[in-house]
């Protein structure tokens, strides 16, 4: 018997990876992007991109019954710096209230060319925090 869950939203299932792993009292959410139905969404639009991350890291914690009101920690890969305050203003919309620990880098690119926001979390089962709905 494994302590390890998976987690994986139907339409949001990959080979070779799940979309969030659990480890007692802590979930992992993959890496997140501005993916729905398999095609990048808000093309140009990082401060969209970064909403359709939060979305699919919301889906993929819902599956494991948490919400993004469980995220205590977040990471966050730019591919441009300029793209940082729209991002921001997102992050800070949806965690206002209880802001969890977080930090953002700017990278050389991500796997798709039109992506310009990924964001990772790790949810604790026992935090209480409450965010605004994405």
């Amino acid at each position: 018997m494994s302590n390890v869950e998976r987690f994986n939203p139907p339409d949001m299932a990959f080979p070779g990876m799940s979309q969030a792993v659990g480890c007692g009292d802590l979930v992992l959410v993959s890496g997140q992007v501005a993916l729905r139905d398999r095609q990048v969404v808000c093309v140009g639009d990082p401060a969209g991109q970064a909403e359709q991350a939060f979305r699919n890291i919301e889906a993929a914690l819902a599956e494991a019954g948490l919400t993004l009101g469980h995220v205590v920690s977040l990471r966050c890969y730019l591919t441009s710096r300029d793209a940082y305050p729209a991002y921001a203003s997102v992050k800070n919309r949806l965690f206002a209230d209880n802001p969890p620990a977080a930090t953002a880098m700017v990278v050389s690119e991500l796997l798709l060319p039109d992506l310009l926001v990924e964001v990772e979390a790790v949810a604790w089962r026992h935090a209480l925090a409450k965010p605004a709905a994405v």
